[in-house]
């Protein structure tokens, strides 16, 4: 099986790690500033009502993130003994909060919220750009290859449609605060810096072939398309998502709402699930957690056809998807894939402020 291995830095080198990011953050971001004015549309901000403007949120989270990592570290090591408490913030600051990981958790949080309310922003637009939809085609295929079956009655009949509606309905909303805890947890806490700037390159690129995606291929999903496929089901926190974005999009479309956030293809649940178990797999040597994701990719595939949310042919794309922005995310910040050998440190010394980030390159075994 092939291996990660590390090539060798330079001070091209290490602004490699995040060239691809801003580029990124830059190219959709333009893109969707240009569409909402060319459209006379606002920007919506989806979680302004809540979290604040984006001058406010972006400090706070960066800010947040990093008083999350130091102060229940403090108060654990320094027993609420104020030398004590203050020599741990210096050890910790020292060792592990260095120029390197600052700009890895200030440009890779900002970066990937740019990234991010653009793709929700080109998704809410994209009934005014492209009105053909091909549903009836995605459905067709999915019954072709169930025998004239479709994947949510299948599922329906096999699982049930009370108790497994719960527990899937809680594997598919889980993944909505995920998407920022997980982005965090990698960017703050992961003991080699390369990680980071992988994780947060990789979803970049994820997010942004999910936009293209949606251009390519326009479609509602089953559930919304067809609704009699879900109507059997008992009312779930999922279900009860379906009507709020329907709502939504009528009133995109007929009212004065700024957003709406109805597109199928391809699946983003399944990419960024999939993304998330390979990351885990190649820097995560714990074998549970491991399990974990893997897991939650399984359940998240079966959710997002039980409920209807998708097609056979939108995971497909999703894990294409996933697969790709892997890859890329990979060699864009600095790692290559080398059948048959295994993982080595790079033979040119770290600079100082960025320890560990050729170490632990091979995929975590059991």
């Amino acid at each position: 099986m092939s291996q990660l291995v590390a090539p060798t830095r330079d001070g091209a080198g290490w602004r490699r790690d995040y060239l691809l990011l801003v580029v990124l953050a830059v190219v959709i971001g333009v893109t969707a500033l240009v569409a909402s004015v060319a459209l006379d549309q606002p920007i919506a901000d989806p979680e302004g009502s809540f979290l604040g403007p984006s001058w406010v949120r972006l400090p706070v989270l960066c800010g947040g993130a990093i008083i999350l990592d130091l102060v229940p570290r403090a108060l654990w090591q320094g027993r609420l003994r104020p030398r004590r408490t203050v020599a741990a913030v210096r050890e910790r600051v020292r060792t592990h909060w260095t120029g390197a990981r600052l700009k890895l958790v200030v440009l890779g949080i900002s970066c990937f919220y740019v990234i991010y309310v653009s793709y929700r922003n080109l998704k809410s637009l994209l009934p005014l750009l492209r009105d053909v939809k091909y549903d009836r085609e995605l459905r067709v295929l999915d019954r072709a290859m169930l025998l004239g079956e479709d994947p949510a009655s299948l599922l329906h009949d096999l699982l049930g449609t009370d108790l497994s509606a719960h527990v899937l309905s809680a594997v598919y909303l889980a993944y909505i605060p995920l998407v920022a805890i997980l982005v965090t947890v990698w960017l703050v806490w992961s003991n080699n810096i390369g990680y980071g700037w992988w994780f947060v390159t990789a979803q970049g690129i994820a997010w942004t072939l999910g936009t293209v995606s949606y251009y390519m291929l326009p479609t509602l999903g089953p559930g919304i398309m067809y609704p009699s496929l879900v109507s059997d089901l008992t009312t779930t926190g999922a279900s009860d998502l379906m009507d709020s974005l329907v709502y939504a999009r009528h009133g995109f479309l007929w009212a004065d709402a700024d957003y709406q956030g109805v597109a199928g293809f391809a699946s983003l649940h399944t990419a960024i699930a999939l993304l998330w178990a390979l990351m885990v797999q190649y820097t995560v040597r714990s074998r549970a957690i491991r399990v974990v994701f893997w897991v939650n990719f399984g359940l998240t595939v079966v959710a997002t056809l039980y409920f209807g949310w998708h097609y056979i042919g939108d995971d497909l794309g999703g894990i294409a998807i996933a697969l790709v922005a892997f890859y890329l995310g990979a060699v864009a910040t600095g790692h290559r894939f080398v059948p048959g050998r295994l993982a080595e440190r790079s033979p040119t010394p770290e600079p100082a402020d960025d320890p560990g980030t050729a170490r632990d390159l091979e995929p975590a075994r059991s």
